[in-house]
Order: structure tokens, then sequence, then C-alpha cells
């Protein structure tokens, strides 16, 4: 049974890992903004899965507690593993968002959205239900942990099979439009329509309360003109 000291329990300690795990994020949308945003989407997928399945050997590292031969304590290791992790996950997402974008239909970019992180959802419940199986067949519990170090490179191997589906990942400049052409000059004709159907329903509002005055102030003038032709008719017959 490995033995790792229990302060990496501590409610503190994970709370502190969390946290540079989200500055690990930052970090991994910055290193994509400034640095790898002009490179093919293909290129850093497969570059961020590789260095996904080697970040992970960093776990197998603790485990078999090669971190304190190197002279580095397990608090410190801990926040390293997790810092780089989340910024190489971050670096793997940013070209998968910036991709769906240039392949949404105009118009149902909310719903295709939701659609994505359903399927990413779907991945990650499929991957517990998974993991939780291949610990039950390696018998890893809460106190067994002989076989964890084969459960964690079972992982990591598991993390290079996407690679067999980047064929499937344009090789396009990440700047290019990928939908047709015809497709977006349909989008632009709509929406130019939109716009002016917008504008004329504006224009027809704002006439219509200068209307309704200028007929209120028109029926106002009629009755002050009868109202004075009866008083001069009275006063002629009172002459009378």
């Amino acid at each position: 049974m490995t033995e790792i000291n229990f302060f990496l329990l501590y409610q503190g300690f994970i709370g502190f890992i969390f946290a540079i795990g989200s500055v690990g994020s930052l970090v991994g949308v910055i290193l994509y903004q400034n640095i790898l945003r002009d490179h093919s989407f293909r290129s850093v997928l497969c570059s961020s899965q590789l260095l996904l399945s080697l970040s992970g050997m960093l776990d197998l590292i603790l485990v078999l507690r090669l971190n304190l031969k190197l002279g580095i304590p397990d608090y410190y290791f801990a926040v390293i593993d997790e810092g780089v992790a989340k910024m190489i996950n971050r670096i793997k997402w940013m070209p998968l968002l910036v991709l769906s974008s240039k392949l949404c239909p105009a118009g149902i970019e909310g719903t295709f959205f939701a659609l994505l992180m359903s399927i990413d959802n779907i991945g990650v419940l499929s991957a517990s239900w998974i993991g939780g199986l291949l610990l039950h067949l390696l018998r890893i519990t809460r106190t067994e942990f002989k076989n964890l170090w084969a459960a964690i490179l079972i992982r990591n191997v598991m993390r290079l099979l996407p690679l067999a589906l980047l064929f499937l990942v344009p090789r396009s400049d990440p700047n290019s439009n990928i939908l047709p052409a015809d497709l977006l000059n349909e989008y632009d004709g709509a929406e130019a329509r939109r716009i002016e159907n917008v504008e004329l329903t504006s224009l027809t509002v704002d006439k219509n309360p200068s209307t309704d005055a200028s007929l209120q102030e028109c029926k106002t003038q009629e009755h002050l003109d009868v109202g004075q032709d009866d008083d001069e008719a009275s006063l002629l017959a009172n002459r009378g």
C-alpha cells in the first residue's frame, strides 16, 4: 500500500490546489491567444493531447514516491501537477471552441453551444463510469492502492486514443472561414433585411405620435372656430 501524507486531504490544501488550477487555466488561455491561435486546429489538438498524456505521468511519479527521490515534497509536487494539467486542458479546449464557433450555422449559436456542452458532459460521465469499472477490476479501494499505478498508466495510454480521430479536424487556417461562401452571403442578406425591417418599424412608431398630435390640434381649432362663429351670431342678434 502506498503511503501519502494525510495533509493532502486537508480542505484548505484542496482549495489551494483548485485555485492554482484556475490560474493554470488562465495561463492556458493567454498562451493560446498570444502564441497558438495562428496554428492549425489539427496541430494544436495533436500537441495538446500528447502533452496531456505525458502530464498524466506526474501522477504516476507521485504514487510511486519518485518525487521524494528527486527532492520535491508532496505539497509542491501536487500543486505543480494540478497547474500543469489545467493549463494543458485549457489549451486543448480552446481550439475546439474556436472551431465550433466557425462551424456553427447562423441563428442557432445558443443551441449549438448547448449541444457542445451536452456532448462534453456525456464524455465526462462516460469517463467516470469506465474509470470506476477499471478501479473495480484492479481492486482499488479507499484503503487499497497497490494497483493504483496500473490505473494511472492505463488512463494515460487511453488519452492517446482521440488522436485516431484527428483526421476529422480540418487543417485550414484558423483565421479563415470554414462555412461555404454562399451560406455566409445568405446570412448577410437576411441580417441586412432584418435590420431594415427594424428601422422601418421604428420610423412608423415614431410617426404615429406626431400624426395624433396634428389631428388633435385640427379638432381643437375647429371647435374654436365654431365657438367664435356662435359668439358673433349672438352679438348681431342682440344688436338687432
